[in-house]
């Protein structure tokens, strides 16, 4: 099935507008391209997150904070899909709204941005982040570093390091390696010494259930990639965390099977649990499964 064959409008795809969300729906675009002709519009959608710079995101109602507004806009058929950085996505979505596709994940690493190594990052460094998970990781590590919200875009939050404002910031690889940016990496980190948060580095295509673009949109479905994001979403829902709770889960398929690293501080940066499971790639959702419930009898 081609796109061309739902009719002679061009499709519309709702997207944020910061220069990473645009990069990211652009390649998606790209991807769409080698399956048909159709014009694919670009409508743009300021969504709460993007109007708030000046607080802590776990201080806020958090949950759709980057996404409710695409969802509205779905729903509404302003737009016939809508791509997202998977870790916005809320664990659940609206009811007439799915993810049809999951595209090849970058990688979920988290970055150190910064003149100073993460060992040479001097007491008292000004440390830039405004998530409660990397708050808790940088607490258990370097607890001398003076943590301090920064928000903005990805080459803003740089600029502001470069600018000595900030003495270095924490970024996800994928964004910057998306934009072009990775040269800006002083160190990446492994996801068992910071483990980042479920479904970091992969995009999420959302469509409406009954949406006749979907059987399309599938074809750029990465399964080993939507079989790990299934498992890491599964913690959250089945824990009931979201960016309130310092949590971080990252699973990595291995062939017909895949391994789930997951990771649950105190705001503190006290270590609540930190377990690792091994099992079927075919069986994402019950990795997760009993990820959580391990985490769960380990800390309740």
């Amino acid at each position: 099935m081609l796109l061309s064959d739902f009719g002679d409008d061009s499709l519309k795809v709702g997207t944020r507008g910061s220069s990473l969300a645009l990069a990211q729906t652009k390649g998606i675009i790209t991807e769409l391209s080698k399956f048909t002709t159709e014009k694919i519009e670009i409508k743009v959608i300021k969504t709460t997150g993007d109007k708030i710079q000046d607080s802590q995101l776990y201080n806020l109602d958090a949950k759709g904070i980057f996404t409710r507004e695409l969802d509205k806009a779905l729903l509404e058929e302003e737009v016939d899909f809508a791509v997202h950085s998977l870790k916005d996505l809320p664990t659940e979505l609206d009811e007439d709204l799915q993810i049809v596709a999951v595209p090849p994940r970058e990688s979920p690493q988290e970055a150190l941005i910064s003149n100073y190594s993460w060992d040479e990052l001097p007491e008292g460094a000004s440390l830039g982040t405004s998530s409660l998970r990397r708050e808790a990781f940088c607490k258990l590590y370097r607890k001398k570093v003076s943590i301090k919200p920064i928000r903005g875009n990805i080459d803003t939050r740089i600029r502001k390091v470069e600018s000595g404002e900030y003495d270095a910031t924490l970024m996800a690889v994928a964004g910057l390696r998306r934009l072009g940016l990775a040269h800006h990496i002083q160190e990446s980190f492994s996801i068992d010494y910071f483990t980042p948060a479920a479904g970091q580095g992969a995009l999420a295509i959302v469509a409406r259930k009954d949406s006749p673009v979907s059987p399309v949109l599938k074809s750029i479905n990465h399964l080993k990639s939507s079989q790990e994001v299934l498992a890491e979403k599964k913690v959250l829902y089945e824990l009931g965390v979201g960016c309130q709770w310092p949590l971080g889960a990252c699973a990595r398929a291995d062939g017909d099977l895949m391994d789930l690293y997951c990771a649950l501080l105190t705001k503190e940066g006290e270590v609540l649990s930190r377990i690792s499971v091994r099992g079927p790639l075919k069986d994402a959702e019950e990795v997760g499964r009993q990820a959580a419930k391990i985490m769960g009898d380990g800390y309740s």
